[in-house]
C-alpha cells in the first residue's frame, strides 16, 4: 500500500485502538487517524472489571469460545480462526504486558490495573504514528467521488477507508447513516444487567454468594448456571448476568417484569434431593433443622430458606413431613422471586443490537454493501457474557478490520 492510503477510525475505544494499531502494523505507510467524540479515549477499558480490565477468557477452543456470545456466535467462530484468546495473550506478551489467569478462567493484567492496558495501547499507537483527534464527533458518513466524506461539526474529513467502532449505542439515531449504505439496524436493548427485586425479603441477605446455582426465567426456556450473588437490590453474579445476556430481548419485551426460579442446589433433581433429605431425617432425627444444613449453604441462607418453607426455627428433622417436606424440596429446587426492573452491571454498559450481522463479512469485517467501510466491536449486533468475552470480540474484529484492505483494491493481506 502506498502512502496515499488514508484510514479513518471512528471511535477511540477498545475496538478502535486495536483496529488502528492493526491497520498501522499491516499498512505502515498509511495515515491512520482515530476520531473520538469525547475528550477521553479508552474510557470503557478504564472502568472495566472494576478498574482491572478482564482482557479475555482462557477458552482456547474457538467453537466453545463462540458459545459465550448470545448474538454473533456463528460469525465469531469464523473470526476466531484469525484472532482468538491465545492470539490476545500472545499480542500482549509481545508488548511486555504480563497477564494472569484466575480460577474462574478470567484473564487480567498482572498489575491488576486497567491503566496497564491503556498505557500499552497509547504507547503502541504513538510508536506506530497513529493520530488521535479527540472532541471530534462524526455525525455523518458519505461516499462521494471514490472517497469517504466524514462530517464533524463544521468540517469535512476525507478518507479512503473507514473503520467504524463507536461501541454499543443506547439508541440507533447516531447510526442512521449506515442505512444509506444498505445496512439494517437492530434496535438496541440492554444486556448484562442485574435483577431488581424490591419486594423480596431475600435482599436482607446481601453479600451472600452461592457458588453453584441454576436459575431459570419462568415461562421461558432461558436457563443459566453459575455463582449467584444476593445484593441489596436483588440478585447478581455470573448466573444472573448470563441470563440477562441470553434473554436480553425477551426480558426487554417483558419490560423487566418477570419471575425467576432458583435451584440453590445447582443441577440436583427432585428425586435425588428427596432421597438425601430422607437420609438426613433418619440419621439426624433429633437435631434442629436450623442447626443442621446438609447441602453446604451458608447458615443465613439456610435459615431463610427453611423459614420460607414454613418450618419453625426450633423444629427437629423428624418433624419435617408431608406438606412441609414437599415445601422444603420445592424451595431448594424452584425458589421463586419476582423481578421488577434491572440495574446496570457495575459501570459496564453492554447492548444487544446495532448493525445487523448479515451485512458484514466477518472474514474481513468489511461492509457487504460498501467496499472500504469496515465495522468492529460492539457497534455490531454482537455481545458476550461477562468474563472478558466482549473485549475479546473487540480485539478480534478490530484486528481483522485493520488487517485487510478494501476488496475494491483487489488484494488481501496474508
Amino acid at each position: 500500500m502506498g502512502s496515499s492510503l488514508n484510514i479513518a477510525i471512528v471511535g477511540g475505544g477498545a475496538a478502535g485502538f486495536f483496529a488502528a494499531i492493526s491497520a498501522k502494523e499491516h499498512h505502515p505507510n498509511a495515515q491512520v487517524t482515530i476520531y473520538e467524540k469525547s475528550n477521553k479515549v479508552l474510557a470503557k477499558v478504564k472502568v472495566s472489571g472494576g478498574g482491572r480490565c478482564n482482557v479475555t477468557h482462557a477458552c482456547f477452543d474457538n467453537k466453545e469460545l463462540s458459545k459465550f456470545y448470545p448474538r454473533g456466535t456463528n460469525q465469531l467462530r469464523k473470526a476466531f480462526e484469525q484472532f482468538n484468546a491465545q492470539s490476545t495473550i500472545d499480542w500482549f506478551k509481545k508488548r511486555g504486558v504480563a497477564l494472569e489467569t484466575l480460577s474462574d478462567n478470567c484473564i487480567f493484567p498482572k498489575s491488576n490495573s486497567s491503566q496497564t492496558i491503556i498505557d500499552c495501547f497509547e504507547f503502541e499507537a504513538k510508536r506506530l504514528g497513529v493520530r488521535v483527534q479527540q472532541q471530534t464527533p462524526i455525525n455523518d458518513i458519505r461516499f462521494e467521488k471514490g472517497r469517504f466524506v466524514l462530517k464533524s461539526l463544521e468540517q469535512e474529513i476525507f478518507a479512503d477507508r473507514v473503520i467504524y467502532t463507536t461501541g454499543g449505542q443506547p439508541k440507533v439515531d447516531s447510526l442512521r447513516w449506515v442505512e444509506g449504505f444498505g445496512h439494517t439496524l437492530v434496535s438496541p436493548v440492554p444486556s448484562l444487567f442485574t435483577f431488581n427485586m424490591p419486594s423480596e425479603p431475600i435482599r436482607s441477605l446481601m453479600g451472600i454468594v452461592v457458588e453453584k446455582t441454576t436459575v431459570r426465567i419462568e415461562q421461558t426456556k432461558l436457563e443459566a448456571s453459575g455463582p449467584l450473588l444476593i445484593t441489596h437490590w436483588g440478585m447478581s453474579g455470573p448466573a444472573i448476568l448470563k441470563l440477562s445476556a441470553f434473554g436480553a430481548r425477551i426480558l426487554a419485551d417483558k419490560s423487566y417484569d418477570f419471575a425467576v426460579l432458583v435451584n440453590w442446589l445447582h443441577t440436583k433433581k427432585e428425586d435425588v434431593v428427596r432421597q438425601e433429605l430422607e437420609r438426613v431425617k433418619e440419621t439426624n432425627a433429633d437435631k434442629k433443622i436450623s442447626n443442621y444444613n446438609p447441602f453446604g449453604l451458608s447458615s443465613r441462607l439456610w435459615e431463610y430458606l427453611i423459614e420460607k418453607s414454613a418450618i419453625v426455627s426450633d423444629a427437629r428433622w423428624k418433624e419435617v413431613n408431608g406438606k412441609i417436606f414437599n415445601k422444603l424440596v420445592n424451595t431448594l429446587l424452584n425458589d421463586r422471586y419476582e423481578v421488577k426492573g434491572k440495574t446496570t452491571f457495575k459501570e459496564e454498559f453492554v447492548t444487544a443490537g446495532g448493525i445487523a450481522l448479515d451485512g458484514v463479512d466477518f472474514k474481513t469485517m468489511e461492509s457487504r454493501h460498501q467496499p472500504g467501510l469496515f465495522f468492529a466491536g460492539e457497534v455490531l449486533d454482537v455481545d458476550g457474557v461477562t468474563g472478558g468475552f466482549n473485549f475479546q470480540a473487540a480485539w478480534t474484529t478490530g484486528w481483522i478490520a485493520g488487517k485487510v484492505p478494501s476488496r475494491a483494491s483487489g488484494t488481501v493481506m496474508k
